[in-house]
């Protein structure tokens, strides 16, 4: 569902794998353990959102808003979030190889992880 307003909403645990969610509002949704693998989440609100331990495997972030969000444990891996927004996110435990980070300026345990290069 592009641009879906689902701000606040419980996805808890649910299979969301492929789901199209390219400009969604999800400020401040629940993701705890949810499956993303595959989504394309180009563009959307995540911000405050809690994505503990969600799977995000080859999903597609480019351009996200993650200001804030709860990335703990959650599972990057070959994921791309080419300028997603990630200012306070929290980030430990975060698995993100693969991953293509060009200026999303992630910061884990003290180092960026951007990529600026050409």
């Amino acid at each position: 569902c592009s641009g879906c307003a689902l701000s606040g909403a419980d996805l808890r645990g649910r299979d969301l794998r492929g789901f199209y969610l390219i400009g969604a509002d999800l400020r401040g949704a629940d993701l705890i353990g949810a499956d993303l693998s595959g989504a394309n989440l180009e563009g959307a609100d995540l911000s405050g959102a809690n994505l503990e331990g969600a799977q995000l495997q080859g999903s597609r972030l480019s351009n996200a808003d993650l200001r804030g969000a709860n990335l703990r444990f959650a599972d990057l891996t070959d994921a791309i979030a080419i300028q997603a927004i990630t200012e306070g996110a929290q980030v430990e435990g975060l698995e993100f190889s693969g991953a293509e980070l060009y200026r999303s300026n992630l910061i884990v345990g003290g180092e960026n992880q951007s990529s600026n290069s050409d």
